[in-house]
This record gives C-alpha cells, structure tokens and sequence, in this order.
C-alpha cells in the first residue's frame, strides 16, 4: 500500500512538473548592452570611457608595460567606432587625443578591430560575457586590456 501511494505521488510530482515546464522562467547569462542607431541598425554597445592596459611584446617590447584610459565613440551612421586616448603614452610614444584602435560593431559584438601602433594593425579581441572587459592583441605588437569604468 504504501509503495503504491509512493508512486502515485511521484506520478503526480512528475505531471505537475512537466506540465509547468512551458512556462518556467530559464536563467539567462548576463546580455551585453546594446544601443540602437539611428539608421535602426542595433550594435552591441562599447561608449564610454575605459581603462586600459597595454602590454607591449615581440617587435614593441621594448616600449614595455603602462596603463592609459580611453574614450571609445561609436559613430551612428555605420556602426563603427574609435578609442582615443586620454592620457599620453609614456615617450617616445603617442600623445592624448590620439587614436588607439578603430574598428565595426554588430549587435553581437566586435566584427572588425584594428589597434594602431604605429600602423594599423589587424587584431584579434575577446569580450568577456557581461561586456565591461575586452582583451586585445595585436600580433606580436602588443596585448590591450579594456575595463570599463
């Protein structure tokens, strides 16, 4: 008797959860902010000002290891966008207003970034998942490590 008031109750457990499933509410990871253009374009949104880290190595290590801040400014009419930076970089390097990285934005994120060191420089870049970090390397130039503030 009570095994089979055992599986009766697991019987009912089980509908009731399967039947509640359609509507449970799922956990979803942390979305990166977007901001929609004038154009209606949508594009994953970077705006604002940023700490960086850049670490020289290979070609450009002797430059060595020094933090900056940049301002990063999407253009409205095609989604693209350019770092400046705030700070001068240590000499001999580039003073603040300068540019440190363009590149193309989509709603996803990054679709094209090119650091400028000297020249431009095709990067690869990685956004962490709630989109405050963006880490960067310019292949044997330099590792840039943007924070949000």
């Amino acid at each position: 008797m009570i095994r089979k008031s055992a599986m009766c109750l697991v019987c009912f457990v089980a509908i009731i959860a399967w039947a509640g499933l359609p509507f449970a509410q799922t956990a979803k990871p942390a979305a990166m902010k977007t901001v929609k253009l004038p154009n209606g374009q949508e594009v994953f949104d970077i705006s604002g000002e940023w700490d960086v880290l850049v670490e020289n190595y290979g070609e450009y290590a002797q430059f060595g290891t020094y933090p900056n801040v940049a301002q990063i400014t999407i253009r409205e009419s095609d989604g693209s966008f350019h770092a400046v930076r705030m700070k001068p970089n240590p000499p001999p390097g580039k003073p603040a207003g300068t540019l440190i990285m363009v590149g193309n934005l989509d709603k996803n994120g990054i679709t094209k970034l090119d650091v400028l060191a000297g020249e431009s420089v095709p990067s690869t870049w990685k956004i962490s998942e709630n989109g405050n970090k963006i880490n960067i390397d310019a292949p044997n130039k330099a590792r840039l490590t943007f924070t949000r503030k």
